[in-house]
């Protein structure tokens, strides 16, 4: 599949991918960057960590994708000397080559890029060390066959749109990731539908409205 991938730029400048298959971009094209910083970052693991001050914080990605998420919480949590344990599903991982075309060493420090780069691979059978300060597990399976001992703080939900993958947003799907959120805990994605909304409800969450990324007016954050 990856050869068929194509890196396109985005409107802040920053690129994302194509992906012919589902007939989609990883990212917004309004803009990768201010996307995953805004939805994932600011919403998510800076919300978690401002209202629950912690030394250790543990995520939970749906969606791995090319890894930019990872990386801006990497990043972020080195900045506040904030222990990050990160575990990516991705049914369909991407290679190394092709995530080292993203461009995304220009937003993180070059070590951390390169610790990245250098462990991905590893990480999709094992967890590795990215850093003293980060563990990155890459679990290359689909949703529903995804099982951990471990609970998270945060989840981040960044599956392709349900207009695309209609299973991944379905009861079942949320469910499932939300076996792995920990009481107090925060999930946050970038869609927000009427039916979403009924169903984190329905599973006991405090459903939050927020301004949405660019394009966007609205993004959904609930909180276990």
């Amino acid at each position: 599949m990856n050869h068929e991938l194509k890196i396109v730029p985005t409107a802040d400048g920053s690129n994302t991918i194509y992906n012919p298959e589902v007939g989609e971009n990883y990212h917004s094209r309004h803009g990768a960057l201010q996307e995953s910083r805004h939805v994932f970052i600011n919403s998510g693991l800076s919300y978690f960590s401002d209202t629950n001050p912690v030394k250790e914080v543990s995520i939970l990605e749906v969606g791995f994708g090319t890894g930019l998420n990872f990386l801006l919480s990497a990043g972020f949590c080195g900045e506040r000397k904030i222990q990050l344990n990160y575990i990516g599903i991705e049914a369909h991982p991407l290679s190394a080559e092709m995530i080292n075309q993203t461009g995304y060493d220009k937003y993180i420090s070059s070590a951390l890029w390169q610790e990245f780069i250098n462990n991905y691979t590893a990480s999709l059978l094992n967890p590795v060390e990215i850093n003293t300060n980060c563990t990155l597990q890459t679990a290359n399976c689909k949703l529903l066959n995804f099982q951990s001992p471990k609970q998270f703080d945060v989840i981040y939900f960044d599956a392709f749109a349900v207009a695309r993958q209609p299973e991944m947003w379905s009861e079942v799907s949320i469910g499932h990731a939300l076996k792995f959120l920990k009481p107090g805990g925060v999930f946050v994605t970038y869609a927000i539908t009427g039916s979403l909304k009924r169903m984190l409800k329905g599973m006991g969450l405090q459903i939050q409205k927020i301004p949405g990324a660019a394009g966007k007016r609205e993004m959904l954050r609930a909180v276990r």
